[in-house]
């Protein structure tokens, strides 16, 4: 029946029903010449079943019914009769090329999904063949795993991660090398999950490592299934605590200054009434006195000592752009529980800055929580946070509307009494910043506090190319 109905081809329409139109003319013809005792009627089928597979339902019926006329009023059938036959022609003819024109619509239609199909599956198919490139060239280590823990698919990272060699990880059980995933797809082969976690992984050799994994669960028609994408988080780990343990060190080092700074002015203090009693000759032979004078060297000579200087470089060139991107995200959630606006008044592109990333985030931080303390009795929180560039140096304002400060001058002395912690903060602060050539300075306000980060751009030499 297809290889029928294709004659009508959208291409041939003009064509077939000109045809039609002759048929049913060259039908009538004859009919009405010859006259023969039995009508010619019959072959009205063929031009109606050409119309029927291009014309409307309605155009068919229409032409059907002329049809029947022409056979009944060329014909020398019993008048007595005619109306049945007219009724019966009417209805064949009628029937007939609503007929072809249902087959020819359902033909149209089940091509139409055919090609819709076969879009569909060239679409999957290119959309498969993406996605295996991707997995195939992806850095990260991909595979997915079926309900009994055995592994259905790694891509090449993954042999590489899990130092299969040239053995195939496709068909082994995933809980010689990750127990955690074994035991999630027993645990949780009916429940969908979404999530990350760190676990431990075992390569082929024995070897173990920390490995970051991102997994889903999901359903098939063979079963549950697991996909996963790890990395090994080993040196990003170890790179991690040591980069901490830098800044313990260097943080730690500030705050001995600062103690230190305050023993050594209280040294000096106790030197010079040690030296004002000294003049006093009934004191000199004191046992007690003479012990004091030994406390007092002992001191002076604690009061000379000097922490050696950091061998570890003190600043690099930082973009300040994508610092603001990180303090955003730090500071975000935490303000919106304080119920704090932030307003960002920062360009689109800050410079290169001198400074050591880390501590400047820390520096930041620091800032932002003493406005946050400072803030919380006020009926009014914004925290106005703006960065200017001046020549050489670019000012970095955080201003607050919180209840200001009321000793500015004991600002930065370490130890601050009723501090929220042991009174460094500020200082310690300050002390980051002027390690990588910078500043940080207090800006008195009617209303609140505005401190300012002074830091010196980082003058990039551009290229010559000649």
């Amino acid at each position: 029946m297809n290889d029928l109905l294709s004659v009508y081809a959208p291409e041939r329409r003009g064509a077939l029903l000109l045809l039609a139109g002759a048929l049913i003319v060259g039908i009538a013809t004859v009919d009405f010449l010859t006259k023969p005792y039995f009508s010619l009627g019959f072959l009205y089928l063929f031009p109606i079943m050409i119309i029927g597979g291009f014309a409307h339902q309605w155009q068919t019926v229409v032409v059907s019914l002329t049809c029947a006329v022409l056979q009944e009023a060329f014909s020398d059938l019993p008048r007595n009769e005619a109306a049945v036959r007219l009724l019966l022609s009417g209805v064949g003819f009628s029937g007939t090329g609503l007929f072809i024109s249902e087959a020819v619509r359902n033909r149209r239609i089940a091509l139409k999904y055919v090609a819709e199909l076969e879009d569909q599956q060239q679409r999957r198919r290119a959309a498969e063949e993406e996605l295996q490139f991707l997995v195939d060239t992806s850095p990260a280590a991909i595979i997915t795993i079926d309900a009994s823990g055995r592994v259905m698919l790694a891509n090449e990272a993954a042999h590489q991660l899990l130092g299969a060699g040239s053995v195939p990880l496709c068909g082994q059980v995933i809980g010689s090398y990750f127990p955690s995933l074994h035991i999630i797809v027993q645990t949780h082969s009916s429940t969908v999950l979404r999530t990350t976690l760190q676990c431990r992984g075992r390569r082929a050799s024995g070897d173990e490592f920390l490995a970051g994994v991102w997994f889903s669960t999901y359903t098939t028609l063979n079963g549950p299934r697991l996909a996963a994408i790890m990395v090994d988080l080993s040196e990003e780990l170890q790179s991690r605590e040591d980069l901490r343990f830098e800044h313990l060190l260097r943080h730690t080092r500030i705050l001995m200054s600062a103690v230190a700074h305050e023993v050594r002015n209280l040294c000096s203090a106790a030197l010079v009434v040690h030296k004002n009693l000294s003049q006093i000759k009934e004191l000199r032979q004191n046992e007690d006195f003479q012990a004091l004078t030994t406390l007092i060297q002992s001191l002076d000579t604690v009061m000379t000592l000097e922490l050696q200087p950091s061998p570890m470089p003190k600043r690099t060139t930082v973009d300040l752009t994508s610092v603001f991107d990180e303090l955003r995200v730090l500071i975000g959630a935490a303000c919106s529980e304080s119920h704090i606006v932030v307003d960002w008044g920062l360009p689109d592109a800050a410079p290169l800055v001198w400074a050591e990333r880390d501590g400047l985030v820390q520096v930041f931080l620091n800032l932002v929580r003493n406005s946050e303390r400072a803030m919380r009795a006020t009926p009014t929180k914004r925290l106005h946070v703006s960065a200017l560039e001046t020549g050489e140096t670019v000012t970095i304002s955080f201003e607050d509307t919180g209840a200001g400060v009321d000793a500015p001058e004991r600002l930065f002395h370490p130890f601050q009494p009723g501090a929220a912690s042991v009174g460094l903060g500020l200082y310690v602060s300050r002390a980051i910043v002027r390690s990588f050539g910078g500043d940080l300075l207090y800006e008195a306000r009617p209303r609140g506090s505005c401190f300012k980060i002074i830091l010196a751009v980082a003058q990039v030499e551009a290229s010559v190319h000649v």
